[in-house]
């Protein structure tokens, strides 16, 4: 894991309206990175709230209705472990590419909090929690208020 060269986006957010959607596999690890993503968005100002999808599969369409609805952006958070049969690559890269694809589409940011893992470890290690080396859902939320500043002042 290299957490080495990661930004600062330290970001007002003040008057964004952010959803965050989180799957609800692995609960310790996605309330880790729900947790994460919810401080650095209030420490933002930015109005936020947090809705669960029964996992990272469910995240694109979740996303887009948020979007489609009012929010300025969306913070994607997932739990992705790998097993032993392809579904872990299905559902990575359905995940991936249908956020990829809803924010092109809305032209509204998604954070992409959604972690792939060879095993529950390194989860817990990039989740935020106590002892974590890492806190990926405070990075999306970073990262998706200051897409929407930017888009805004484009």
């Amino acid at each position: 894991m290299s957490s080495n060269g990661i930004p600062s986006l330290q970001v007002d957010g003040t008057g964004l309206n952010v959803t965050v959607i989180a799957g609800s596999w692995h609960e310790e690890i996605s309330n880790g990175l729900i947790a994460g993503a919810e401080k650095a968005l209030a420490e933002s100002g930015a109005t936020f709230t947090t809705v669960r999808v029964a996992g990272s599969f469910e995240l694109p369409v979740a996303a887009r209705a948020a979007l489609e609805a009012g929010a300025d952006a969306v913070v994607a958070l997932g739990v992705i472990i790998r097993g032993g049969t392809p579904h872990f690559e299905f559902v990575s890269d359905a995940a991936t590419s249908g956020l990829t694809q809803v924010s092109v589409l809305t032209g509204k940011p998604v954070g992409f909090g959604v972690l792939t893992l060879d095993d529950e470890a390194q989860g817990i290690d990039r989740a935020g929690l106590p002892g974590s080396r890492e806190d990926k859902g405070r990075e999306a939320a970073e990262a998706a208020l200051h897409t929407a500043v930017l888009l805004r002042s484009l």
